[in-house]
């Protein structure tokens, strides 16, 4: 049997030479299990990267045989969810070669060996695409991986796929739908059936929450982590803008575009955080890190369940508007389990500082969101057009906004004009009628707003650690500040609840069992405080593991060790 002779070739642990790799896990930690033929192995729906990496160390199973059962994984539910666009024809090599090096005593970083899903908006320089989900990019080429990619390789992850968005990241329609692209379809949530995924990272949200992979990347511009997070009950953490690169990163926005993890536990978000941060002379935006590359905080050891303890923690009750009255009713049940969350808080040693109100908002609401349409809309064209420029292979010589539309508009399998281009359309308006000091003053004017009369004035008026809320409502200041959120799960919608459709008529925003999240907001770069709130909340709920899919791939990574079900799988098709 396979499983025996791995576990009698497996090298003693302290043939290891990284003795960070064993102080990093906790070797003892029991594992979330299934059982296959009498042996038991981490279930992948709730494994965490301690759990996998146990079993890669004691020899229970290798990368290879990971790789095989996230692919089989996906090849299960990906018909009914459109999740994941491509699977890396590399993966198993890639594999092999981890898993020899982990054989001769090598561990080349604290992913060694992990299978991670990239939203198709992330170059990988492979046999991979990078689409952002239109045919307008397939079959083009970029120079080298994306900065991410390339950290995440450094730190021994596997690039196992790439996850579905909603096309352009949301930024091409005005009638889309989250989740739906032409390469990719409409991805769909686990947790009730036709569930709206949220987006853009829609396909990172799907698979990290089924264990298609051990966690995910997402970009978020505004919402496009946080929203995706907390409907499919994950930890996403949406960085301050300039703590990862945006270097061969699809753009929307320069002044608002980060890229960030999605998993399944606060603490495996950190390690994927920690593996993604630093300086890079390509995204000059990196360059406001306040702290050196060889002095990155310990995000991993911010998990500390007492980081509650005496810390100050605001609630902007303006923020909170859930009266309009053809979804006040559907969205009620988040309010109980908010009050809930906040008494959670105090117990753990918070001080919460409750109905604060921030005028900032109220004038931005009160401008139409204007500030920030400008600034998006005329960073669009530009950031784009400099992407395009950066190609080394470019199948249809699109150079611009205009070129794209026109691509958009005469292939068939763009799904025009019942998917519009309407966005684009304003952008192009708004940029041709917009100089940059009118542009850059909008900007301005949404920092004084958002911030100094909005979230970073309060932080500082009240000596605040954090400030809390429904995911849902915590996406519009930070993404206009370029600050961090990390949301947690909080609860889900009762079986008695509202249902209620997208705008689009198509897939269910609430229904019985679907999840939604618990935001903690603060200044920029405090990353690593907000870790430590977060987890100490995300201990004392375990919320995850209260609310479950209605869909579930059922092969675990033991069925490909015992030879269970399929054969294995090589580069598959989806």
């Amino acid at each position: 049997m396979r499983f025996l002779r791995s576990l009698c070739l497996l090298p003693l642990a302290t043939a290891f030479g990284s003795s960070w790799y064993h102080n990093a896990f906790s070797w003892q930690k029991p594992l979330l299990r299934s059982t296959v033929n009498g042996v038991h192995f981490p279930s992948l729906l709730d494994a965490d990267l301690e759990d996998l990496a146990a079993g890669l160390e004691k020899g229970l199973f290798t990368s290879i045989d990971l790789v095989n059962a996230y692919t089989r994984r996906i090849l299960e539910v990906n018909s009914t969810l459109k999740a994941v666009t491509q699977l890396n024809p590399d993966a198993l090599t890639i594999a092999s070669e981890l898993d020899a090096a982990r054989t001769n005593g090598t561990i080349v970083g604290p992913l060694h060996g992990i299978p991670i899903l990239l939203k198709d908006n992330i170059a990988t320089a492979d046999k991979m695409d990078n689409t952002a989900g239109s045919y307008a990019l397939v079959g083009a080429k970029v120079p080298e991986d994306s900065t991410v990619t390339a950290k995440l390789r450094r730190a021994g992850a596997i690039i196992l796929g790439k996850t579905n968005l909603s096309e352009w990241a949301n930024s091409r329609s005005k009638n889309y739908t989250s989740g739906w692209s032409a390469t990719g379809g409409q991805t769909e949530g686990a947790y009730y059936p036709q569930q709206d995924p949220s987006g853009s990272s829609s396909g990172s949200g799907v698979a990290s929450a089924l264990g298609l992979a051990l966690a995910s990347l997402g970009t978020e511009t505004h919402g496009s982590i946080l929203a995706p997070s907390d409907a499919n009950n994950l930890v996403g953490i949406k960085p301050s803008v300039g703590l990862t690169s945006r270097y061969l990163v699809v753009p929307v926005s320069e002044h608002q575009d980060t890229v960030g993890p999605m998993a399944r536990t606060v603490k495996d978000a950190a390690y994927l955080l920690s593996a993604i941060v630093g300086p890079d002379p390509n995204d000059n935006y990196t360059s406001a890190i306040p702290f050196s590359s060889d002095q990155t905080p310990d995000y991993v050891g911010a998990c500390d369940y007492f980081a509650l303890r005496g810390a100050r923690i605001g609630v902007p009750r303006n923020l909170i508007e859930i009266d309009d009255p053809t979804t006040s009713s559907a969205y009620a049940p988040l309010l109980p389990a908010f009050e809930t969350a906040l008494s959670i808080l105090r117990s753990a040693g918070a001080t919460i500082i409750d109905d604060l109100f921030l005028p900032g908002y109220e004038t931005i609401k009160q401008e139409n969101y204007v500030f920030e349409s400008i600034v998006m809309m005329t960073d669009f064209p530009r950031n784009l057009a400099k992407y395009f420029a950066q190609l080394t292979v470019n199948p249809h010589n699109i150079t611009s906004l205009k070129d794209l539309e026109r691509f958009t508009h005469s292939d068939g399998r763009e799904d025009w004009p019942e998917h519009d281009t309407l966005a684009w359309d304003r952008s192009f308006n708004v940029s041709a009628t917009t100089t940059p000091a009118e542009a850059w003053g909008n900007y301005t004017a949404l920092q004084h707003y958002a911030g100094e009369l909005g979230l970073f004035g309060a932080l500082k008026n009240h000596s605040l650690d954090a400030m809390v809320l429904p995911t849902m409502f915590a996406i519009g200041l930070p993404a206009e500040l370029g600050s961090p959120v990390i949301s947690v799960p909080m609860g889900k919608y009762p079986e008695d609840a509202k249902k209620l459709k997208n705008g689009y008529g198509n897939q269910w925003l609430v229904a019985p069992g679907v999840p939604f999240g618990l935001a903690f907001m603060g200044e920029r770069f405090s990353e690593e405080k907000l870790i430590g709130l977060a987890y100490a909340y995300e201990q004392r709920t375990k919320v995850r593991g209260q609310v479950r899919p209605y869909l579930v791939p059922r092969t675990e990574v033991g069925d490909v060790v015992v030879g269970v079900g399929m054969g294995v799988v090589g580069k598959g098709d989806l």
